[in-house]
C-alpha cells in the first residue's frame, strides 16, 4: 500500500463543526506551494496525498492541484464534508481532473444530529446527494466519522443506514475527536468518554466485518476495541514503524505524525495490559482526563501483530 502525505490546501469551510480540529482562517495555499509540497512528497517516496482543509473543495484551483499530483505519480484523494459534491457539475470538474477517491465526513444518519454537529441544516441531505453523485461516477468513497457525545450511541445505526442506502461503500474510518482543538474547548459537551461509545462502536465494527467491509479506528485505546485491535491506526503504525507526513496551513508547518504520539497518555492500569506495548493509549489526557476508564486486557499481542 502506498505511503500517504497530507496537505491542508485551505482553512476556510462551509460548515461549522462543533469539534473541528482545524477551524476557519483566511489561509489558502497557492498552487505553486502545493506543487512544491507534492515534489517534496515525491522525493520522500510518498505514493499518495490527501488534500484536506478546512474544506478543500472551496479552494478555487483544486482541480489543478489534483492534476499536478497525478503528473508526479502521486494518487490524490480529497477529505471533504461533501457539501459541494452534491453539485453534480462541480464534482464532474474534479472527476475530469483525475479524482477517483474521496473521504466523506458524515457524523450521523439522523438529520437533526448531523445539522447540530455541523451548523448546517441541510448537511445530511447534501451528503446524501453527494453519495448519489459519487456512486454514479464510480468514485471510491470512504466514510469518516468523528466519535463524539452526539453520535456515540448510534454509530452502528448510521453504518447500517449507509450500507442499505449505498451498498457500494467499502471502507470506514472512525476518529475519536481531538479534545485540544479550539472548537472542542468551546463545546466541551461534545467530548465523549470511551465508555459512551464502546458498545455502539463494537456493533458498528462487527457489522462492517460481517459484511466484509474494511475499517480503521483512530485515537481509541485498545481496551475499548479489543476484538478489533488490529484495526487501530496507531497500533498498525507502531507495528509497521510507519508515520504520515502532514503539511499544516498554520504555524505547525510540516510535521511527521510520529511526534503526535507524545500527546498520548496511559494509566497505572495499563502496565499489566498484554498489548500495552502496541497501544498508543489515550490522546490528550490533560484536557479531559479519562485515564480512570482505561483498563488492562489480556488478548494475544502476537495474534494482533500477525493480523496487522
Amino acid at each position: 500500500m502506498a505511503r500517504f502525505g497530507y496537505i491542508q490546501v485551505i482553512r476556510r469551510c462551509n460548515q461549522r463543526c462543533r469539534f473541528c480540529s482545524n477551524p476557519d482562517t483566511e489561509a489558502l495555499l497557492p498552487v505553486a506551494e502545493c506543487v512544491a509540497l507534492l515534489d517534496d512528497f515525491r522525493a520522500r517516496s510518498l505514493g499518495g496525498v490527501l488534500l484536506t482543509g478546512g474544506e478543500p473543495t472551496l479552494h478555487p484551483d483544486l482541480p489543478e492541484v489534483i492534476g499536478h499530483a497525478l503528473s508526479r505519480g502521486i494518487a490524490p484523494r480529497v477529505i471533504t464534508n461533501g457539501q459541494r459534491l452534491s453539485e453534480r457539475a462541480y464534482l464532474a470538474t474534479l472527476f475530469d481532473a483525475g479524482l477517483r477517491h474521496v473521504h466523506l465526513s458524515l457524523q450521523s444518519h439522523l438529520a437533526d444530529v448531523q445539522a447540530a454537529l455541523t451548523g448546517k441544516a441541510d448537511s445530511l441531505s447534501r451528503l446524501t446527494k453527494a453519495l448519489e453523485n459519487l456512486g454514479a461516477l464510480g468514485v471510491v468513497t470512504d466514510i469518516n466519522t468523528t466519535l463524539n457525545s452526539a453520535n456515540a450511541g448510534h454509530l452502528d445505526l448510521t453504518v447500517a443506514w449507509l450500507i442499505e442506502r449505498f451498498p457500494w461503500l467499502r471502507h470506514w474510518v472512525f476518529n475519536n475527536l481531538d479534545p485540544t482543538s479550539q472548537r472542542a474547548r468551546e463545546n466541551p459537551d461534545v467530548i465523549a468518554s470511551p465508555i459512551h461509545f464502546e458498545l455502539s462502536l463494537f456493533r458498528a465494527l462487527k457489522l462492517l466485518a460481517s459484511t466484509e467491509r474494511t475499517f480503521r479506528v483512530e485515537r481509541v485505546p485498545l481496551c475499548y476495541m479489543a476484538d478489533f485491535a488490529h484495526c487501530s491506526t496507531e497500533t498498525r503504525k507502531m507495528i509497521k514503524s510507519e508515520s504520515r507526513r502532514i503539511a499544516f496551513l498554520d504555524e505547525r508547518g510540516q510535521v511527521d505524525d510520529s511526534v503526535l504520539r507524545e500527546r498520548y497518555g496511559k494509566a497505572d492500569a495499563c502496565e499489566p495490559c498484554a498489548v500495552s506495548s502496541i497501544c498508543a493509549g489515550l490522546f490528550a489526557c490533560e484536557v479531559r482526563d479519562f485515564r480512570d476508564t482505561l483498563h488492562p486486557i489480556f488478548i494475544s499481542r502476537e495474534i494482533v501483530e500477525s493480523q496487522v
